[in-house]
């Protein structure tokens, strides 16, 4: 059941046609993915996650992204791995069930539809998670989905 209620697609930020990164949430974490440089094993990479910024690099050299995230993350609970070219930072929320309406400062929000079917799904997630022997995968809403970390009762609140 919770399979079903995972991110089905990635969203992407684009630059001049190309994908920088792409990345999706779940109810306590943001996953970041993003390609690196033929060749790049995971000893060359210098990544660094701090509370509200991550860089990534090659060793020896200044990083080549680094960005402000658009909310709190919990250092100490995030971690990276490095696969078929694929850097994948998992970043957990400070404030689990916060639905982030993108994944860094100053590179643009989803669409109101997305941003509306992130709260949608996030909210199912978090149904599923208090009821976990019921199946709200197929559940719909018929309003405007609130932003889920408002039920949550002041769970992960900073």
């Amino acid at each position: 059941m919770a399979d079903k209620l995972a991110p089905s697609k990635r969203h992407a930020f684009k630059h001049e046609g190309r994908v920088v990164y792409e990345w999706d949430q779940t109810l306590e974490d943001l996953n970041l993915y993003v390609r690196v440089p033929p060749g790049v094993s995971a000893k060359q990479l210098d990544v660094k996650i701090a509370t509200g910024s991550v860089a990534i690099g090659i060793r020896g050299n200044p990083p080549y992204m680094a960005h402000d995230l658009a909310e709190k993350v919990k250092t100490e609970e995030c971690f990276w791995t490095l696969e078929d070219g694929e850097l994948h930072l998992q970043l957990q929320k400070l404030r689990k069930g916060k639905s982030w309406p993108g994944l860094f400062v100053g590179h643009g929000e989803l669409d109101p539809m997305k941003a509306q079917e992130e709260n949608q799904r996030l909210m199912k997630e978090r149904f599923q998670e208090e009821h976990p022997g019921f199946d709200f995968s197929d559940a719909a809403f018929n309003g405007m989905a609130p932003d889920p970390a408002s039920f949550m009762g002041g769970v992960g609140h900073a």
